[in-house]
């Protein structure tokens, strides 16, 4: 799956000259934690709610809250945008925040912003790749790690006529094998689950079904 068929199009931003009271009011009403910066419509910062939190002082005094309507998020905003592009990857997006530890990816076409990908998207985006949004089972297998072996497997779902959410292969933790997790469109996997079994492979889950 492609970042622009799972990022937010619709993205709450402000300017360079939005104060820090306008930001974090715009982050309470739409429950938001990030805030581009565009310019003429060109990325050129960006700010959380944590960077907006941080500027207001637990107490504030009478001028300390003058000068906080007046500030513009200019001052507080960070300039080292790291970005996604639309045609990106989404597993190479979620890599990104995953290794820079960041919460969000501005999604940039040229300098213009067209959306954003968020933590949020991206577990939405895994929920439904792996099928545990619909009703399904799930049948974890291991299997000699040799090539070949996820299309004999699925070799016994053909003949069983039996659809697949989705599909996972993990290393495992014997040495020489390999672990393969099937999301299956069926609450009852026994019948290829015996098949499995008849051909030698070690069903893992569901284990009261693999000691029938």
């Amino acid at each position: 799956m492609l970042v622009e068929q799972a990022m937010t199009s619709d993205v709450c931003c402000v300017t360079l000259d939005t104060t820090i009271d306008e930001a974090l009011a715009i982050t309470t009403a739409h429950r938001i934690r990030h805030l581009p910066v565009v310019e003429n419509d060109k990325l050129v910062g960006i700010i959380s709610d944590r960077d907006l939190r941080n500027a207001m002082p637990s107490s504030l005094s009478e001028n300390e809250s003058i000068n906080l309507a007046d500030t513009p998020v200019r001052t507080i905003m960070k300039t080292d945008v790291i970005t996604a592009h639309p045609l990106d990857f989404v597993e190479d997006a979620a890599n990104t925040l995953f290794q820079k530890r960041i919460g969000c990816l501005p999604v940039v076409s040229g300098d213009k912003l067209i959306g954003i990908i968020t933590e949020r998207d991206i577990l939405h985006t895994l929920v439904e790749m792996m099928g545990v949004s619909s009703p399904t089972s799930r049948v974890e297998i291991q299997v000699p790690d040799r090539s070949g072996m996820l299309a004999e497997v699925a070799d016994f779902l053909r003949a069983r006529k039996t659809n697949v959410a989705s599909v996972m292969v993990f290393p495992s933790q014997e040495k020489g094998s390999k672990t393969i997790v099937f999301r299956l469109r069926t609450m009852d996997p026994r019948r290829f689950i015996q098949d499995v079994e008849k051909a030698g492979y070690k069903v893992i889950e569901p284990p009261s079904l693999a000691k029938e």
